[in-house]
Protein backbone atom coordinates (compact mmCIF):
# COMPACT_ATOMS: atom_id res chain seq x y z
CA UNK A 1 0.00 0.00 0.00
CA UNK A 2 1.37 3.73 -0.54
CA UNK A 3 2.30 5.20 2.33
CA UNK A 4 1.85 8.71 3.02
CA UNK A 5 5.00 11.15 3.82
CA UNK A 6 3.74 13.77 6.16
CA UNK A 7 5.47 17.25 5.43
CA UNK A 8 8.08 17.87 7.51
CA UNK A 9 8.32 21.02 9.51
CA UNK A 10 11.16 23.58 8.88
CA UNK A 11 12.27 25.98 11.83
CA UNK A 12 10.04 29.28 10.09
CA UNK A 13 7.40 27.02 9.79
CA UNK A 14 7.59 26.17 13.38
CA UNK A 15 7.92 30.14 14.01
CA UNK A 16 4.72 30.71 11.86
CA UNK A 17 3.34 28.39 14.22
CA UNK A 18 3.99 29.99 17.04
CA UNK A 19 3.29 33.38 15.67
CA UNK A 20 -0.32 32.37 14.90
CA UNK A 21 -0.89 30.80 18.45
CA UNK A 22 0.63 33.97 19.94
CA UNK A 23 -1.20 37.03 18.44
CA UNK A 24 -2.22 35.33 15.02
CA UNK A 25 -5.10 33.83 13.77
CA UNK A 26 -4.47 30.47 15.69
CA UNK A 27 -4.89 32.85 18.76
CA UNK A 28 -8.48 34.44 18.33
CA UNK A 29 -11.76 33.47 19.33
CA UNK A 30 -14.77 33.67 17.62
CA UNK A 31 -15.78 37.07 18.33
CA UNK A 32 -12.44 38.23 16.72
CA UNK A 33 -13.80 37.09 13.47
CA UNK A 34 -10.97 34.97 12.16
CA UNK A 35 -9.82 31.36 11.68
CA UNK A 36 -6.35 30.08 11.35
CA UNK A 37 -4.95 29.17 8.19
CA UNK A 38 -1.64 27.56 6.74
CA UNK A 39 0.87 26.43 8.31
CA UNK A 40 0.47 29.17 11.05
CA UNK A 41 -2.53 27.39 12.71
CA UNK A 42 -0.59 24.47 13.91
CA UNK A 43 -0.02 23.91 17.39
CA UNK A 44 2.62 21.87 19.44
CA UNK A 45 0.09 19.05 20.50
CA UNK A 46 -0.78 18.54 17.17
CA UNK A 47 3.13 18.45 15.45
CA UNK A 48 2.49 14.43 15.27
CA UNK A 49 0.26 15.04 12.72
CA UNK A 50 2.51 16.34 10.52
CA UNK A 51 5.72 14.91 11.56
CA UNK A 52 4.81 11.22 12.03
CA UNK A 53 5.92 8.72 9.03
CA UNK A 54 4.09 5.86 7.21
CA UNK A 55 0.49 6.27 7.48
CA UNK A 56 -1.07 4.71 5.20
CA UNK A 57 -4.36 6.86 3.66
CA UNK A 58 -7.23 6.03 3.05
CA UNK A 59 -8.26 4.95 -0.34
CA UNK A 60 -9.39 7.61 -2.66
CA UNK A 61 -12.76 8.46 -4.73
CA UNK A 62 -14.39 5.33 -6.55
CA UNK A 63 -12.54 2.71 -3.93
CA UNK A 64 -14.70 1.56 -1.13
CA UNK A 65 -12.18 2.92 1.57
CA UNK A 66 -13.17 6.11 1.25
CA UNK A 67 -17.06 5.80 1.46
CA UNK A 68 -19.08 4.12 4.48
CA UNK A 69 -22.07 2.36 5.11
CA UNK A 70 -24.47 4.88 5.05
CA UNK A 71 -26.83 4.81 8.40
CA UNK A 72 -28.94 7.74 7.48
CA UNK A 73 -32.34 5.60 6.98
CA UNK A 74 -32.45 3.99 10.43
CA UNK A 75 -30.14 6.82 12.37
CA UNK A 76 -32.07 9.86 12.66
CA UNK A 77 -28.72 11.83 14.00
CA UNK A 78 -25.60 13.65 12.89
CA UNK A 79 -22.31 14.29 15.17
CA UNK A 80 -21.52 17.60 14.16
CA UNK A 81 -17.98 19.01 15.28
CA UNK A 82 -17.26 22.99 14.58
CA UNK A 83 -14.95 25.49 16.50
CA UNK A 84 -16.63 27.54 19.57
CA UNK A 85 -18.75 30.13 19.18
CA UNK A 86 -19.44 29.74 15.76
CA UNK A 87 -23.13 29.12 15.88
CA UNK A 88 -26.35 30.92 16.67
CA UNK A 89 -27.28 30.77 20.25
CA UNK A 90 -30.39 32.19 21.86
CA UNK A 91 -30.61 35.01 24.57
CA UNK A 92 -30.30 32.91 27.40
CA UNK A 93 -27.62 30.93 25.80
CA UNK A 94 -29.35 27.53 26.49
CA UNK A 95 -30.59 26.68 22.96
CA UNK A 96 -28.92 26.38 19.10
CA UNK A 97 -32.01 27.99 16.98
CA UNK A 98 -31.08 27.01 13.76
CA UNK A 99 -30.54 23.34 14.81
CA UNK A 100 -33.51 22.88 16.83
CA UNK A 101 -35.50 23.77 13.48
CA UNK A 102 -33.54 21.45 11.25
CA UNK A 103 -34.48 18.77 13.75
CA UNK A 104 -37.92 19.95 14.19
CA UNK A 105 -38.31 20.21 10.51
CA UNK A 106 -36.33 16.55 9.50
CA UNK A 107 -36.73 14.70 12.53
CA UNK A 108 -32.65 14.25 12.61
CA UNK A 109 -31.13 15.01 15.87
CA UNK A 110 -27.66 16.87 15.71
CA UNK A 111 -24.98 16.08 18.32
CA UNK A 112 -23.31 19.49 18.22
CA UNK A 113 -19.69 19.29 19.65
CA UNK A 114 -17.27 22.70 19.61
CA UNK A 115 -14.13 20.61 19.76
CA UNK A 116 -12.47 23.14 17.31
CA UNK A 117 -9.98 24.92 18.76
CA UNK A 118 -7.43 24.82 15.76
CA UNK A 119 -7.09 22.92 12.66
CA UNK A 120 -3.83 20.69 13.39
CA UNK A 121 -4.95 19.83 16.52
CA UNK A 122 -8.34 18.75 15.86
CA UNK A 123 -6.38 17.33 12.77
CA UNK A 124 -4.29 15.01 15.51
CA UNK A 125 -7.38 14.22 17.05
CA UNK A 126 -9.15 12.50 13.94
CA UNK A 127 -6.19 11.18 11.86
CA UNK A 128 -5.54 7.86 13.39
CA UNK A 129 -8.84 6.87 12.57
CA UNK A 130 -8.99 8.37 8.90
CA UNK A 131 -5.33 6.65 8.47
CA UNK A 132 -6.83 3.32 9.79
CA UNK A 133 -10.11 3.50 7.51
CA UNK A 134 -12.06 4.28 10.39
CA UNK A 135 -15.07 5.95 11.44
CA UNK A 136 -14.04 8.91 13.25
CA UNK A 137 -17.51 9.68 15.43
CA UNK A 138 -18.15 12.63 13.42
CA UNK A 139 -20.91 13.02 10.28
CA UNK A 140 -19.51 16.76 9.62
CA UNK A 141 -16.85 18.69 10.34
CA UNK A 142 -15.41 22.29 9.82
CA UNK A 143 -11.45 23.18 8.76
CA UNK A 144 -9.83 26.32 6.91
CA UNK A 145 -9.43 25.48 3.26
CA UNK A 146 -5.54 24.33 3.51
CA UNK A 147 -6.53 21.81 5.57
CA UNK A 148 -9.76 20.53 3.31
CA UNK A 149 -7.20 20.80 0.87
CA UNK A 150 -5.41 17.91 2.49
CA UNK A 151 -8.02 15.73 3.90
CA UNK A 152 -9.40 15.54 0.38
CA UNK A 153 -6.22 14.86 -0.91
CA UNK A 154 -5.65 11.71 1.08
CA UNK A 155 -8.98 10.96 0.53
CA UNK A 156 -10.13 11.03 3.65
CA UNK A 157 -13.06 13.08 2.85
CA UNK A 158 -16.60 11.64 1.41
CA UNK A 159 -17.40 12.95 -2.22
CA UNK A 160 -20.76 14.51 -1.91
CA UNK A 161 -24.44 13.76 -3.59
CA UNK A 162 -25.50 16.70 -5.49
CA UNK A 163 -28.88 15.58 -5.12
CA UNK A 164 -29.17 16.27 -1.83
CA UNK A 165 -27.87 19.61 -2.03
CA UNK A 166 -30.57 21.55 -3.97
CA UNK A 167 -30.05 24.96 -1.99
CA UNK A 168 -26.46 24.29 -1.57
CA UNK A 169 -25.56 23.54 -5.26
CA UNK A 170 -27.63 26.82 -5.99
CA UNK A 171 -27.17 29.83 -3.79
CA UNK A 172 -23.36 29.56 -3.50
CA UNK A 173 -21.78 32.47 -4.54
CA UNK A 174 -19.88 32.20 -6.78
CA UNK A 175 -16.70 33.79 -5.46
CA UNK A 176 -16.41 30.32 -3.16
CA UNK A 177 -17.61 28.31 -6.10
CA UNK A 178 -13.91 26.91 -7.65
CA UNK A 179 -11.09 26.58 -5.38
CA UNK A 180 -8.21 25.25 -6.97
CA UNK A 181 -7.97 22.36 -4.01
CA UNK A 182 -12.27 21.58 -4.80
CA UNK A 183 -12.66 22.76 -8.18
CA UNK A 184 -16.94 22.40 -8.16
CA UNK A 185 -16.84 21.65 -4.55
CA UNK A 186 -17.49 18.28 -4.77
CA UNK A 187 -16.54 17.22 -1.28
CA UNK A 188 -16.82 20.38 0.54
CA UNK A 189 -19.07 23.67 1.02
CA UNK A 190 -17.91 26.49 2.95
CA UNK A 191 -19.36 27.77 6.31
CA UNK A 192 -18.01 31.29 6.39
CA UNK A 193 -15.72 33.38 4.33
CA UNK A 194 -12.73 34.96 5.75
CA UNK A 195 -11.67 38.67 3.96
CA UNK A 196 -8.51 40.71 4.54
CA UNK A 197 -8.73 44.26 3.62
CA UNK A 198 -6.81 47.71 4.46
CA UNK A 199 -8.46 49.32 7.49
CA UNK A 200 -7.34 52.53 9.04
CA UNK A 201 -8.18 55.42 11.79
CA UNK A 202 -9.47 58.74 9.95
CA UNK A 203 -8.22 60.68 12.67
CA UNK A 204 -5.02 59.47 12.77
CA UNK A 205 -4.70 59.91 9.29
CA UNK A 206 -5.93 63.33 9.17
CA UNK A 207 -9.39 62.26 7.09
CA UNK A 208 -7.34 60.67 4.25
CA UNK A 209 -8.76 57.67 2.99
CA UNK A 210 -6.11 55.09 2.45
CA UNK A 211 -7.31 52.18 0.42
CA UNK A 212 -4.04 50.79 -1.43
CA UNK A 213 -0.84 48.73 -0.51
CA UNK A 214 1.05 51.07 -2.52
CA UNK A 215 0.07 53.99 -0.06
CA UNK A 216 0.78 51.66 2.76
CA UNK A 217 4.26 51.25 1.86
CA UNK A 218 4.80 54.56 0.00
CA UNK A 219 3.20 57.32 1.86
CA UNK A 220 5.19 59.62 4.12
CA UNK A 221 2.45 60.76 5.86
CA UNK A 222 1.80 57.32 7.35
CA UNK A 223 5.63 56.39 7.80
CA UNK A 224 6.35 54.48 10.97
CA UNK A 225 2.13 54.48 11.89
CA UNK A 226 1.53 50.75 8.98
CA UNK A 227 1.40 46.96 10.10
CA UNK A 228 0.74 44.55 8.39
CA UNK A 229 -0.20 41.12 9.51
CA UNK A 230 2.24 37.94 10.29
CA UNK A 231 0.09 35.96 8.16
CA UNK A 232 2.24 34.88 5.08
CA UNK A 233 -0.51 34.25 2.63
CA UNK A 234 -2.50 37.90 3.73
CA UNK A 235 0.28 40.37 3.50
CA UNK A 236 2.42 38.58 0.48
CA UNK A 237 -1.10 38.18 -1.22
CA UNK A 238 -2.18 41.90 -1.03
CA UNK A 239 1.49 42.60 -1.88
CA UNK A 240 1.12 40.12 -5.05
CA UNK A 241 -2.46 42.12 -5.59
CA UNK A 242 -1.31 45.68 -5.95
CA UNK A 243 1.92 44.39 -8.13
CA UNK A 244 -1.09 43.32 -10.54
CA UNK A 245 -0.30 39.39 -9.99
CA UNK A 246 -2.62 36.97 -9.81
CA UNK A 247 -2.16 34.97 -5.96
CA UNK A 248 -4.03 31.88 -7.93
CA UNK A 249 -1.20 31.85 -10.36
CA UNK A 250 2.18 33.50 -9.10
CA UNK A 251 5.06 31.71 -9.65
CA UNK A 252 8.14 31.61 -7.04
CA UNK A 253 9.95 35.01 -8.74
CA UNK A 254 6.50 37.10 -8.25
CA UNK A 255 6.57 35.98 -4.30
CA UNK A 256 10.21 36.87 -3.68
CA UNK A 257 9.41 40.65 -5.71
CA UNK A 258 6.45 40.96 -3.50
CA UNK A 259 8.80 40.02 -0.34
CA UNK A 260 11.82 42.43 -1.68
CA UNK A 261 8.68 45.34 -1.66
CA UNK A 262 7.69 44.63 2.00
CA UNK A 263 11.25 44.69 2.76
CA UNK A 264 11.81 48.14 1.50
CA UNK A 265 8.50 49.43 3.94
CA UNK A 266 10.56 47.76 6.96
CA UNK A 267 13.77 49.20 5.83
CA UNK A 268 12.78 52.85 5.30
CA UNK A 269 10.71 52.42 8.31
CA UNK A 270 7.38 52.70 6.62
CA UNK A 271 6.12 49.73 8.13
CA UNK A 272 6.22 49.98 12.18
CA UNK A 273 5.82 46.61 12.60
CA UNK A 274 4.02 42.95 11.33
CA UNK A 275 1.07 42.19 13.62
CA UNK A 276 -1.28 39.12 14.38
CA UNK A 277 -4.67 40.02 15.91
CA UNK A 278 -2.94 42.71 18.38
CA UNK A 279 -3.20 45.52 15.89
CA UNK A 280 -6.92 46.30 16.81
CA UNK A 281 -5.84 48.22 19.62
CA UNK A 282 -3.19 50.53 18.06
CA UNK A 283 -5.73 50.86 15.08
CA UNK A 284 -8.24 51.96 17.70
CA UNK A 285 -5.70 54.10 19.74
CA UNK A 286 -4.58 55.67 16.44
CA UNK A 287 -0.74 54.52 16.65
CA UNK A 288 -1.43 52.60 14.04
CA UNK A 289 -2.90 54.92 11.15
CA UNK A 290 -3.82 52.40 8.93
CA UNK A 291 -3.06 48.52 8.14
CA UNK A 292 -4.12 45.12 6.96
CA UNK A 293 -7.05 43.85 9.01
CA UNK A 294 -9.49 41.11 8.85
CA UNK A 295 -13.13 41.92 7.88
CA UNK A 296 -14.85 40.55 11.17
CA UNK A 297 -12.19 42.32 13.48
CA UNK A 298 -13.18 46.06 11.68
CA UNK A 299 -17.05 45.42 12.66
CA UNK A 300 -16.01 45.01 15.48
CA UNK A 301 -14.00 48.28 16.11
CA UNK A 302 -16.53 50.10 13.76
CA UNK A 303 -19.14 49.91 16.51
CA UNK A 304 -17.10 51.63 19.36
CA UNK A 305 -15.12 53.95 17.09
CA UNK A 306 -16.86 56.05 14.53
CA UNK A 307 -13.45 56.82 13.50
CA UNK A 308 -12.27 53.02 11.90
CA UNK A 309 -12.98 53.25 7.84
CA UNK A 310 -12.00 50.01 5.78
CA UNK A 311 -11.18 50.12 2.22
CA UNK A 312 -11.17 47.21 -0.52
CA UNK A 313 -8.23 48.25 -2.79
CA UNK A 314 -8.71 48.32 -6.76
CA UNK A 315 -6.60 45.33 -7.67
CA UNK A 316 -8.84 43.71 -4.92
CA UNK A 317 -8.36 41.73 -1.89
CA UNK A 318 -7.65 37.90 -0.39
CA UNK A 319 -10.32 35.80 0.94
CA UNK A 320 -10.54 31.82 2.64
CA UNK A 321 -12.85 30.00 4.01
CA UNK A 322 -13.98 27.78 6.54
CA UNK A 323 -15.44 24.56 5.19
CA UNK A 324 -18.04 21.59 6.06
CA UNK A 325 -16.51 18.01 5.37
CA UNK A 326 -18.12 14.82 5.91
CA UNK A 327 -15.19 12.57 7.26
CA UNK A 328 -14.49 9.29 5.30
CA UNK A 329 -16.32 6.05 7.17
CA UNK A 330 -18.82 9.11 8.87
CA UNK A 331 -22.34 6.86 9.51
CA UNK A 332 -24.70 9.31 8.37
CA UNK A 333 -23.94 11.27 5.29
CA UNK A 334 -27.21 11.76 4.09
CA UNK A 335 -28.24 13.39 7.12
CA UNK A 336 -25.03 15.90 6.94
CA UNK A 337 -25.77 16.96 3.59
CA UNK A 338 -29.56 17.44 4.79
CA UNK A 339 -27.78 19.89 7.45
CA UNK A 340 -25.76 21.27 5.03
CA UNK A 341 -28.16 21.89 2.56
CA UNK A 342 -30.49 23.49 5.74
CA UNK A 343 -27.64 26.35 6.21
CA UNK A 344 -27.74 27.40 2.13
CA UNK A 345 -31.29 28.37 2.51
CA UNK A 346 -31.45 32.02 2.78
CA UNK A 347 -33.74 32.62 5.70
CA UNK A 348 -31.56 30.03 7.79
CA UNK A 349 -28.22 31.38 6.48
CA UNK A 350 -29.30 34.74 7.36
CA UNK A 351 -30.19 33.84 11.37
CA UNK A 352 -26.38 32.21 11.45
CA UNK A 353 -24.86 35.43 9.59
CA UNK A 354 -26.13 37.84 11.95
CA UNK A 355 -24.99 35.96 14.85
CA UNK A 356 -21.54 35.14 13.62
CA UNK A 357 -20.95 38.42 11.54
CA UNK A 358 -18.62 36.19 8.97
CA UNK A 359 -18.74 36.66 5.17
CA UNK A 360 -21.89 34.28 4.26
CA UNK A 361 -21.53 32.21 1.35
CA UNK A 362 -25.00 32.03 0.56
CA UNK A 363 -26.48 34.04 -2.26
CA UNK A 364 -30.11 35.37 -1.67
CA UNK A 365 -29.51 35.97 1.95
CA UNK A 366 -29.93 39.76 1.99
CA UNK A 367 -32.98 40.30 2.09
CA UNK A 368 -33.59 37.60 4.51
CA UNK A 369 -30.44 39.74 6.80
CA UNK A 370 -32.63 42.35 6.39
CA UNK A 371 -35.74 41.24 8.24
CA UNK A 372 -33.36 40.41 11.57
CA UNK A 373 -31.13 43.49 10.94
CA UNK A 374 -30.71 46.15 8.08
CA UNK A 375 -27.21 47.62 8.18
CA UNK A 376 -25.75 43.82 8.24
CA UNK A 377 -27.83 43.10 5.38
CA UNK A 378 -26.08 46.16 3.65
CA UNK A 379 -22.56 45.52 5.04
CA UNK A 380 -20.69 43.65 2.37
CA UNK A 381 -17.82 42.72 4.88
CA UNK A 382 -20.45 40.10 5.63
CA UNK A 383 -22.96 39.87 1.74
CA UNK A 384 -20.43 40.95 -0.54
CA UNK A 385 -22.04 43.24 -3.56
CA UNK A 386 -21.25 42.36 -6.78
CA UNK A 387 -18.48 45.06 -7.14
CA UNK A 388 -16.67 43.34 -4.27
CA UNK A 389 -17.19 39.96 -4.75
CA UNK A 390 -15.41 40.25 -7.78
CA UNK A 391 -12.17 41.75 -6.11
CA UNK A 392 -12.12 38.43 -4.21
CA UNK A 393 -8.98 36.30 -4.43
CA UNK A 394 -8.02 32.90 -2.95
CA UNK A 395 -3.73 32.80 -2.29
CA UNK A 396 -3.15 29.39 -4.55
CA UNK A 397 -2.59 25.89 -2.91
CA UNK A 398 1.21 25.43 -2.13
CA UNK A 399 3.56 22.20 -2.56
CA UNK A 400 5.26 21.00 0.93
CA UNK A 401 8.61 22.39 -0.75
CA UNK A 402 6.71 26.40 -1.32
CA UNK A 403 5.51 26.19 1.88
CA UNK A 404 8.82 25.70 3.55
CA UNK A 405 11.08 27.96 1.16
CA UNK A 406 8.03 30.97 1.61
CA UNK A 407 7.95 30.45 5.07
CA UNK A 408 11.67 31.10 5.90
CA UNK A 409 11.60 34.08 3.36
CA UNK A 410 8.60 35.92 4.98
CA UNK A 411 10.13 34.63 8.63
CA UNK A 412 13.30 36.43 7.50
CA UNK A 413 11.21 39.50 6.02
CA UNK A 414 9.26 40.25 9.34
CA UNK A 415 12.63 39.17 11.56
CA UNK A 416 11.01 35.99 13.53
Amino acid sequence: MEQFEPDRLSAAQLAAMRRSLTSGRGALTRRSLLRASGVGALTLGGLSALTACGIPPAKREGDAAAASDDHSAQEKEINFSNWTEYMDTSEDEKSRPTLEEFTKRTGIKVKYTEDINDNVEFFGKIRPQLAAGQDTGRDLIVVTDWLAARIIRLGWAQKLDPAHLPHAYANLIPQFRTPDWDPGRSYSYPWTGIDTVIAYNEKATGGKKVDSVTQLLDDPSLKGRVGFLTEMRDSVGMTLLDQGKDPAKFTTADFDEAIGRLQKGVDKNQIRRFTGNDYTSDLDKGDLAACLAWAGDVIQLQAGNPDIKYAIPAPGYITSSDNLLVPAKARHKANAEKLIDFYYEPEIAAQLAAYISYVCPVEGVKDELAKIDPALADNPLIVPDKAMAAKAHAFRSLTSEEETAYEEKFAKLIGA
